[in-house]
């Protein structure tokens, strides 16, 4: 056998022979490839010595050879990393062998040049690349993304000599965008080089080996374009190391898992009620036990989040055992309440048992932590990925996986960090979360053991990833479209790229797209179409570094309380489809979204209000199908098996331990016993069961995993919601997809579950658009492609702006098929996050039997529906628990086109602000500065934004002095711009425009443009008017024919159809105009927003005091109105209040009217203008009522959540119904002759009890009088006397006809309010309501009143009222929510009182009364007393502060600070006497203390009140 080392120099053969004893496999194998000089990739598994074997024959070479004469070029090795944490680790691996060889070398008397080693990454700071710029090291460790910086700058003369690029852990970037960056930029590389580097690359897991093979070496592009792979050297070390993995269960049964346990009668009142059975409790204290049996432990999750968590759990369970407060013991799965695990407590600094590990950290933390494990002060790390890939972590003798790892790629990776030397065992423990990820983690580490990792392929002809790098190449140098092109096939990824499409792509970037809307999006590049030539524009080379690299800027946004509190998490997708003021669902509650930030959902509560269904979809790609078909084929195989031989086989093959194993096949057994048939490879179970709240889910159960299930359940949307007509609740997972069938439906035929194979792909990509998933892969795409780039270079954008941003190009570019991002987007979901082949194979295997679809119904939801729902347990529970109340509102959607038929054709005139369009008109027109033209490309984009303009327009929209005619000259010799005549003007046009110009207005165009400017367009005059409204602010037809040259009518036309088509709006706009204009519809959202902003910032905000002031003045509480006109007045403005009925005459009207009198308001209510309705009661003689008018019932009055269904009242509501208006001796008729009891306790009770429901109500409040007085009885007759023959009653003795409280005539409500409104009309009934009560309306304000739908249910009207200038948004009073709405004059009103002028008289009024904001908006001011809005209070106001609050009954007083001030309040007080409100004051309790113990009674003494032996009294 050959000396592997014989080619190595000496000093490097003599440190190998005295550090290790042989040669590793992928060594011996390796190094020949390598010294030869080939392109190789070399396959070895996890501590096998493949990276020395990369890195030795660098370090042989780089010890003898002759250091390049040029220093700044002097770098010869690239080593490129794909985690900054490896690079580190390789950089300190690296310094054995190179101190090594050189003491060798001095041992032996030769002399040897010892290679520098640098580090450069995301980490690095700019002194340090700034260092390695000047003084390069010979071996350059860095990561892909700062390989791309480098080449993009000046430190790209450092890599001239490179000669060798190793590429570590390549499985971990081949099939992501990431690699095709990194492949492109080794394309640049091989450009800038004096020789073609030769690449080696590094995996454990990779496979198949011929396409890693393929992506490593890239392509030869011959002479003539043919394209063929280079020759790649594959060095598969094939042994495989040993793996000692356990499957781990720490509790007997797995059954129970996540199930809601009900609190016991001794149950703590703290107890949550969402309390759930968890494996956690009983997980950790295994955990603790291992991590202290063994020297150094590496815990790995699949989430930063629980890495977090976990770390700090097992510190907390380590402090409680050393305390002797934990024995230690494995305690059986207790009751968890929902966001219990988001509790913890971390460990003191220096007394933490381990700690946790993710890419979140900062460099100097991550080093500092893995430098404590190694010296042993750490007993363990909990990772995710970060750790994943080739990181020496020392002596790490354990591994332990909480939930199966998701593929065998990560399994074998993960667990090779144990025993990570050459020739030692990999010991690792996989702990599952539930019974469906045991299942997959049996079969994970059954493929583990076999080496059958998933196969990986690289992604084809990814254009975003080609436009950044475009930019960046034509940034640096100027390019030919050939050579170019020759480049770009090069890369193994764009090997197969069209000419077409790449000439889409450099037409998207040069900003000769062919489309109008894109003319914003700035041209990075500037393309030569007569010679072919391509350069960078003016800032493309920073616009390229400031956004280099593919990693998606994606993530969790942490939902909280304005405090801070952490409420739960949702996706960015569902984020994305969210906007301030609208609800979901979290947690069985409602919450509303208050603000948006960059990082953060910030929500408050909002119970009984409609929520959506939130989801949360992770970054992972999910189960393939490969792994889907094992796992199916597993479950049937040891189905097959006895007992006994099933129990061998998973202790065997998939190393489950006892526990395990038992919970596996029991959970086979009890699905086998659920639906009978198990889903496997060759069967799909179709389940459905009534959940939580009696709806129907249908469960579709397979094993096929996400990437079949996503577009399967996607598909089925689009069918099924156009079949039901409303939009689906579906989720998927990897363990099949889960539905809610709407309330009509009871049943979902299995044929609806199948399509044809061969049309599945289109109804996908058909579907693809209108996703959420769609909409933010396209900004990704494009942020990726610099169409979306950061604003601030040195600070992240926050997400909510890019959407924004995103979603804006993305309703322009859906006009356009061919945009280039678009395809991307779609070849993103399709191939990338899909697996379309794969759901057509599926489809292939139902419709030719090869694989069963069986339906079963089960009264609950079977084990394995049970695992397919434990991944949303939280959207599961939230969504089951949510209340009826929360379901039924849910029906009540704003539909916005009523609304705007509803509210009329616009008419802004008055809205828009003149400053503020002549302000927008010039930054339309590029006239204002940091806008205007600072070289020649800049001017080229003034031409494509405003069209033809002449020369002295041209220098208007340029910086001061600038050489206007070189650069019109430059731009005419390029063939970018043309010279026309329009109008008898003499102007200059860009060339993209051209074939516009020609066939809209005739013009003669210059001979010799190329064919992609004269090629006709479709709707030429129609693209220059759009051009022109966009430029514009409101405008006539005129306007666009005089800019043309054109008839009036020829351009009115025009503009006629793009109003038609919705491209441009009509109205009356200009501020000052008499005409109707045209304008743009983004201009006039521009104006609009603008004018709304000049409007909010008019006015600061006003204390709580002032809007206490500005309420009962507004509300017109002391005015002198009398009469039935004033108690009219009054109605209309308090109508739909539900207000106390002892409160709303004596207390409510009486200090709007005065000397009011109840015989007005009867006379309302019997003429039948005014209507009062029951809103509750308030224990025996008092309730809640409302005062509407007839009209208005049903827009103001809610609906009836449950009716009652009591005998008695339906009996009384029949006859209501049938008869109409009745008196009480008719009541008590229609109840006898149902056969109840008819007592008049009996059926008065039962009246009152409809009436408090808001069914039936009388012609007058003299019932209501009657009843909050006490007079509960009369003489009535006897129960039984009505069978008989009744005497007529004589004249004055009709009260013996029934109870006072029951005198007039009773009708139902429920004729009141048909005909029935729409859901969007009482929402806007109810805002003008509350408008027209408060003038300004708060959130606070709106969930006082208890508004049906709560603030979300009139915000959209609020919303569409503020845009029409009907009403002001802004933040008005101070403290409360920033979402407050005011009329116009309210706004004026409410500064008028910003300050006291004057002290005013105090002013008395109920404490629930409308114009009484304390206790409602407002919070009330510190109190030794406890105020609250009870009815039958009453507070003392001056100069809107609260003073006292005389309590209900008159027997104590709550005081505020300004009680000590001040005695005008005791006559206030006493006027509650005087005036009748109060029959008299006793006093006896001041804050809750008697009064004579307080310095109160000597003043109120003094005024009047006599002292008593029950306190202070006053009689009047």
């Amino acid at each position: 056998m050959s000396d592997p080392l014989a080619a190595f120099a000496e000093p490097v053969r003599e440190w190998f022979t005295s550090t290790f004893r042989e040669a590793t496999a992928p060594q011996r194998k390796g190094w020949p490839a390598i010294a030869n000089g080939d392109h190789t990739l070399i396959l070895a598994p996890t501590g096998t010595g493949k990276t020395l074997s990369a890195f030795l024959w660098a370090l042989n070479r780089l010890a003898v050879e002759d250091v390049p004469e040029d220093p700044k070029a002097r770098t010869r090795v690239l080593y490129l990393s794909p985690l900054r944490a490896l690079a580190v680790d390789v950089e300190k691996n690296l310094r054995a062998p190179l101190q090594g060889i050189g003491f060798a070398a001095e041992r032996r008397g030769t002399d040897v040049h010892t290679p520098t080693v640098g580090v450069r990454t995301g980490d690095t700071s700019a002194a340090d690349r700034r260092q390695l710029v000047r003084h390069p090291p010979d071996i350059l460790i860095t990561t892909p993304e700062s390989l791309f910086l480098m080449l993009t700058s000046q430190a790209r003369e450092t890599l001239a000599n490179v000669e060798a690029v190793i590429i570590d852990e390549i499985h971990a970037m081949a099939g992501t965008k990431r690699g095709a960056h990194l492949m492109f930029s080794l394309e640049r590389l091989e450009e800038l080089t004096e020789q073609s580097p030769q690449r080696i690359a590094l995996s454990a897991t990779q496979r198949p080996l011929d396409e890693i093979a393929r992506f490593l070496g890239g392509n030869e592009v011959g002479v003539d374009g043919t394209v063929s792979p280079r020759p790649v050297t594959v060095v598969d070390a094939g042994a495989r190391k040993e793996l000692q993995i356990e499957v781990v269960v720490p509790i007997e049964d797995m059954a129970n898992l996540g199930q809601r346990i009900e609190p016991g009668p001794d149950a703590s009142p703290a107890a949550s009620p969402n309390a759930r059975r968890s494996i956690w409790p009983s997980m950790h204290p295994r955990l603790l036990e291992l991590i202290e049996e063994h020297r150094s432990t590496l815990v790995f999750s699949n989430a930063r989040r629980l890495s977090e968590r976990l770390a700090t759990r097992l510190n907390e369970l380590a402090i409680e055992k050393a305390s002797g407060e934990f024995d230690g013991s494995v305690a059986p799965p207790p009751a968890l309440g929902a966001g219990d695990e988001q509790i913890g407590r971390g460990a003191a600094e220096g007394e933490e048992l381990v700690k946790a590990h993710h890419g979140s950290l900062s460099r100097e933390r991550r080093l500092q932590i893995e430098d404590e494990l190694k010296r042993g002060d750490l007993k363990g790390l909990v990772a995710t990925s970060s750790l994943e890939l080739g990181i020496d972590m020392g002596a790490v003798d354990l591994v332990v996986q909480v939930a199966s790892p998701g593929s065998v790629a990560s399994g074998m990776q993960r667990i090779g960090r144990a025993g990570h030397q050459v020739g030692q065992p990999s010991v690792g423990k996989i702990f599952p979360k539930h019974r469906a990820d045991l299942l997959e983690a049996a079969v994970v580490v059954d493929r583990m053991h076999q080496g059958l990792i998933e196969e990986t392929y690289f992604p084809r002809n990814p254009l975003d990833v080609l436009a950044q790098q475009l930019v960046a190449m034509c940034a640096m140098d100027d390019w030919a479209l050939a050579d170019l092109t020759h480049l770009i096939r090069r890369c193994a990824n764009f090997g197969d790229l069209s000419d077409e499409v790449l000439g889409n792509v450099l037409d998207l970037l040069s900003g000769t797209y062919p489309s109008e809307e894109f003319s914003e999006l700035r041209p990075r590049i500037v393309w030569d179409r007569v010679t072919g030539q391509l350069r960078g524009r003016a800032g493309s080379q920073r616009l390229a570094v400031t956004n280099a690299g593919t990693i998606p800027d994606r993530g969790l946004f942490g939902v909280f309380l304005p405090d801070g509190t952490r409420v739960g998490e949702l996706d960015e997708e569902m984020v994305y489809e969210s906007r301030v003021g609208e609800t979901f669902l979290l947690g069985a509650s409602t919450w509303r979204i208050e603000d948006i930030t960059y990082e953060r959902v910030v929500v408050t509560p909002a119970p009984g209000v409609p929520g959506k269904m939130p989801f949360w979809h992770g970054d992972g790609p999910g189960r393939p199908l490969e792994l889907g078909r094992a796992i199916g084929a597993f479950v049937r195989e040891v189905r097959q098996l006895d007992g006994g031989a099933a129990i061998e086989r998973l202790q065997q093959r998939h190393g489950l331990d006892d526990l395990a194993a038992e919970n596996l096949l029991s959970y086979l057994t009890d699905q086998a016993e659920a639906t009978g048939v198990v889903p496997d490879d060759r069967s799909i179970v179709v389940e459905r069961f009534r959940d939580e709240i009696g709806d129907w889910r249908v469960c579709v159960l397979t094993p096929f995993g996400a990437q079949v299930h996503a577009p399967w359940a996607m598909a089925l949307q689009a069918r099924l919601g156009e079949e039901w007509g409303s939009e689906i609740d579906l989720m998927w997972s990897d363990d099949g997809i889960v539905m809610r069938l709407p309330e009509a439906l009871d049943r979902l035929p299995l044929d609806e579950l199948l399509f044809d194979p061969d049309e599945i792909d289109d109804i996908v990509i058909s579907r693809l658009p209108d996703s959420a998933m769609f909409a933010a892969r396209f900004r990704e795409c494009s942020a990726r492609a610099l169409l979306l780039p950061r604003r601030r270079p040195d600070q992240r954008t926050p997400l909510w702006q890019q959407r924004q941003r995103a979603a804006d190009l993305l309703n322009v570019a859906a006009k356009y098929p061919t945009f280039p991002m678009l395809l991307e987007a779609t070849r993103e979901c399709v191939n990338d996050v899909f697996d379309l082949p794969a759901l057509r194979s599926v489809m292939s295997d139902l419709r030719s039997r090869k694989v069963r679809m069986v339906a079963v119904d089960t009264d609950q939801a079977s084990p394995f529906a049970q695992s397919l729902l434990f991944s949303w347990i939280a959207v599961y529970m939230y969504e089951g628990d949510a209340p009826i109340a929360e379901r039924r509102a849910a029906a009540l959607a704003l539909d916005r086109e009523l609304l705007r038929d509803v509210l009329g054709a616009e008419e802004l005139r008055e809205l828009l602000d003149a400053e503020v369009l002549a302000d927008l008109e010039l930054e339309l027109q590029l006239l204002v500065d940091g806008r205007r033209a600072r070289d020649a490309d800049e001017l080229h984009d003034v031409l494509r934004r405003l069209g033809p303009l002449n020369r002295l327009d041209l220098e208007a929209r340029s910086v001061d002095g600038a050489p206007v005619g070189a650069w019109v000259r430059s731009l005419l010799e390029e063939r970018r711009a043309i010279e026309v005549r329009i109008a008898d003007d003499d102007r200059f046009a860009a060339s993209d425009d051209a074939a516009r110009l020609r066939d809209a207005v005739g013009v003669a165009l210059p001979v010799g443009l190329p064919a992609v400017f004269t090629d006709p367009v479709d709707d030429p005059l129609g693209d220059l008017c759009r051009r022109y409204a966009r430029t514009h602010g409101p405008f006539h037809a005129r306007d666009v024919a005089r800019w043309l040259g054109i008839s009036e009518t020829r351009s009115a036309g025009a503009l006629e159809r793009l109003v038609s088509d919705g491209d441009l709006l009509r109205g009356e706009f200009r501020p000052g105009g008499t005409e109707r204009e045209l304008c743009d519809d983004d201009v006039l959202r521009q104006l609009r927003r603008r004018s709304l902003a000049s409007l909010r910032r008019e006015i600061e905000p006003v204390e709580g005091d002032a809007l206490a002031r500005f309420l009962p003045a507004w509300q017109g509480a002391g005015s002198r109105r009398r009469g039935v006109d004033a108690v009219a007045e009054a109605v209309a403005q308090m109508q739909g209040a539900a207000i106390a009925a002892s409160v709303i005459e004596r207390d409510v009207l009486a200090a709007r009217v005065n000397g009011y009198r109840s015989s007005d308001l009867d006379e309302l209510c019997t003429s039948g203008e005014v209507v009062w309705v029951g809103a509750g009661s308030l224990g025996a003689t008092d309730g809640r009522i409302r005062l509407v008018y007839r009209d208005q019932v049903g827009l103001l009055i809610p609906d009836i959540d449950d009716p009652s269904d009591d005998p008695t009242h339906e009996a009384i509501r029949a006859h209501l119904r049938e008869r109409g208006a009745s008196f009480w001796p008719d009541l008590v008729a229609a109840v006898q002759a149902a056969d109840l009891p008819y007592g008049t306790d009996a059926v008065h009770t039962a009246l009152w009890d409809l009436v408090w429901a808001g069914e039936v109500t009388n012609d007058s409040l003299a019932a209501v009088r009657s009843l909050i007085s006490g007079s509960k009885s009369a003489s009535a007759p006897k129960a039984g006397r009505a069978r008989g023959r009744r005497a007529r009653p004589r004249v004055g003795g009709l009260t013996a006809q029934g109870p006072p409280s029951a005198v007039g005539r009773w009708s139902l409500v429920e004729p009141l309010r048909h005909p029935v409104p729409s859901a969007t009309e009482r929402s806007l009934a109810q805002a003008h309501q509350l408008l027209d009560r408060y003038g300004v309306l708060t959130r606070e304000t709106a969930l006082a009143e208890g508004v049906s739908g709560g603030f979300a249910g009139v915000y959209p009207v609020l919303k569409a009222l503020e845009e029409r200038g009907e009403v002001r948004r802004g933040y008005f009073v101070a403290g409360l929510g920033a979402a407050q709405f005011a009329l116009p004059g309210a706004v004026d009103r409410l500064r008028a009182v910003r300050q006291v002028e004057q002290a005013e008289a105090p002013v008395v009024l109920a404490a629930t009364d409308p114009a009484q904001p304390y206790g409602a908006a407002v919070t009330w001011p510190e109190s030794s007393g406890r105020p609250a809005r009870s009815a039958g209070a009453h507070v003392v106001l001056i100069d809107g502060d609260p003073i006292v609050l005389v309590e209900r009954g008159g027997r104590s007083l709550v005081t505020f600070p300004g009680a000590t001030e001040t005695d005008a309040w005791i006559e206030a007080v006493q006027g509650l006497v005087k005036n009748g409100r109060l029959a008299k004051l006793e006093i006896a309790k001041v804050d809750g203390e008697p009064v004579r113990e307080t310095p109160l009674a000597a003043r109120l003494e003094a005024a009047g009140f006599s002292p008593g032996y029950r306190g202070m009294t006053y009689r009047g």
